[in-house]
């Protein structure tokens, strides 16, 4: 497991999430003290007072508004950057690196090590998100297991 893989599992864990029936937005900001607000703007994350509030699309699919939650997350977890006062490449760089993290966020590897085969449509099912973030997603998990078998032959045969 990559360092952002490992990450998401320990956080999951640390709250008792173990399962993609158990992952919820509001499960998550409620364990995190976090105030989980929905309005028709953009989905941000703001601390204000050393209290964190969440703003969640309401325009959006519910897959979408979860795909978002994983990505405001990245900025919670890791990021301080006031993208406002930086170039555009750097701004770019750091949601490209949120972007990642939703991935994962959203579609945690341990949980999919759970089943034994799933489709782009048992993805989207199972952790509601959207046909093209599952897609996305499924390739990067078996790139990363394919890789993992590659490896393991180069080193045993």
């Amino acid at each position: 497991m990559n360092q952002t893989e490992q990450f998401v599992m320990k956080f999951y864990q640390s709250i008792n999430i173990n399962n993609p029936f158990t992952l919820s937005m509001e499960y998550v900001s409620d364990k995190l003290n976090m105030y989980l607000i929905y309005w028709k703007n953009t989905s941000a994350l703001a601390i204000y007072n050393e209290k964190c509030f969440m703003f969640i699309n309401t325009n959006l699919s519910k897959q979408k508004q979860w795909q978002d939650f994983g990505h405001e997350m990245y900025h919670y977890f890791f990021d301080e950057t006031n993208y406002s006062i930086l170039n555009e490449s750097y701004a770019e760089y750091g949601e490209t690196k949120a972007d990642y993290f939703a991935y994962h966020f959203c579609v945690p590897s341990f949980m999919l090590h759970q089943f034994k085969e799933v489709s782009v449509y048992d993805v989207m099912e199972l952790f509601n998100v959207e046909y093209d973030f599952a897609l996305r997603r499924l390739k990067m998990y078996e790139h990363k297991v394919l890789s993992r078998r590659n490896n393991y032959a180069r080193t045993y045969f």
